[in-house]
């Protein structure tokens, strides 16, 4: 059997304009599943993915954002939002639905630069 790989899921997308945010969701928990290491960051437009206490229903989507607590229940722990991104949108660590780690966009290139896979939604 061969060693895992890195499998890092970049969120740029608002969540409920199109399916893209909820099934990048759902590919990074399969592929957690899958015993591959996994990582999710959130930048751009992608960061309101995280917002607590949104209300989808009203653009007749279905509200997934509960499913991100679930990422513990696959070993999803290291999730990164990009702080530029959080601060642009007027967002703060504290409005987010899970926790999460800040980081720069210089420590986030670092960081993507290390994984095996990159997956851009």
């Amino acid at each position: 059997m061969s060693a895992p790989k890195s499998f890092m899921f970049v969120n740029r997308r608002a969540p409920h304009d199109t399916l893209y945010a909820q099934e990048n969701l759902e590919l990074a928990m399969i592929t957690a599943a899958f015993e591959q290491k996994v990582s999710l960051v959130f930048m751009d437009d992608g960061v309101f993915q995280l917002k607590s206490d949104q209300h989808p229903s009203t653009l007749k989507m279905k509200n997934f954002s509960k499913t991100f607590r679930a990422l513990v229940d696959f070993d999803i722990e290291d999730v990164y939002v990009e702080e530029a991104s959080l601060a642009a949108r007027g967002l703060q660590v504290k409005d987010l639905i899970i926790p999460v780690t800040v980081l720069s966009s210089d420590e986030l290139g670092k960081l993507m630069s290390q994984q095996d896979v990159l997956i851009n939604s």
